[in-house]
């Protein structure tokens, strides 16, 4: 009899133990899918060694115009948080159907300090084809301040999913934080001295860095790795009738006959990347460090 019943108990165990896999509990790594590189960076900081961070796209593709496939879009649906950057950036997340209570636009909070754009034009930009950027800028963390705060949702987020871990995401948080505001210090330092300085952008994604540093910035549709036409040569001409620039700032190093023929009109190159795709070379800090000191040498 006595037999009976701890075998009894053994099975219920054993059931109970069967069941076990299929509850999440708090010490559990965390599985966060991304829409650009940017996101990943402050999740891994934020997270530390409490959350596998992915972000899927590959390198040679704008995270922005990326369309995943149906395998990819299984893995976000599965992920434990997605996090968005907002602004109408990753037009597919609006298109497929997502678990919305995993889902954290990490700008919704400062929607009111989006900058609207005022055209729509159609290019090539990569394998992605033909997009246009219209409506609503969306490279929102070329402003060191709006990506802290963005750095802040994705804390919150990952405190409302392991509150055991508080305390490690607000210190990983905290360190984020300096690292993006010393990076907006120094950016407001070196335009303090020049801020009225001609700029011409060969691509309209340096709105948010225009606005937060008061850049003094007009934009083209120019290509790194593709040879302006005679049209767009002679856009330019014009532009520089009104606005002297000396420098033009590229998203990745242009073609070197363009460098050339920029450096005929008076205008030289320097790179400022923003950095939505995983680098090739360090981390989105590295980057950003680097894009600071190839400005400073336009001041």
């Amino acid at each position: 009899m006595k037999f009976a019943f701890l075998k009894f108990i053994l099975r219920i165990m054993m059931i109970t133990l069967a069941m076990l896999p299929s509850f999440s509990i708090a010490g559990d790594k965390l599985t966060i899918y991304t829409v650009n590189y940017p996101l990943k960076y402050f999740a891994e900081r934020i997270a530390g060694d409490y959350a596998t961070v992915v972000f899927p796209a590959p390198a040679d593709v704008d995270p922005a115009y990326w369309m995943p496939d149906r395998r990819a879009i299984s893995e976000y649906q599965k992920a434990d948080l997605i996090l968005l950057n907002g602004a109408h950036y990753a037009k597919w997340t609006e298109k497929v159907t997502l678990p919305r209570f995993k889902m954290i636009d990490t700008s919704r909070k400062f929607k009111d300090r989006y900058i609207k754009t005022k055209e729509a034009v159609k290019h090539n930009h990569g394998p992605g084809g033909k997009h246009a950027h219209e409506n609503i800028a969306f490279t929102v963390w070329l402003d060191f301040d709006l990506a802290v705060r963005q750095a802040q949702s994705i804390k919150i987020a990952l405190i409302r999913k392991r509150p055991d871990h508080e305390s490690a995401f607000e210190h990983n948080y905290a360190a984020l934080k300096k690292d993006l505001m010393t990076l907006d210090g120094e950016m407001k330092e070196i335009v303090s001295k020049i801020n009225a300085k001609p700029l011409i952008a060969s691509h309209p994604v340096y709105d948010y860095l225009s606005q937060r540093y008061e850049l003094k910035m007009r934009s083209v549709h120019w290509e790194p790795d593709e040879r302006p036409g005679d049209a767009q040569w002679m856009e330019l001409k014009n532009m520089l009738k009104g606005h002297h620039a000396q420098w033009m700032i590229w998203e990745s190093q242009p073609l070197s006959e363009t460098k050339e023929q920029l450096k005929s009109l008076g205008i030289m190159s320097i790179v400022f990347d923003p950095c939505g795709a995983v680098p090739e070379q360090g981390d989105f800090l590295l980057v950003m460090r680097r894009n600071i000191e190839n400005l400073r040498a336009a001041y």
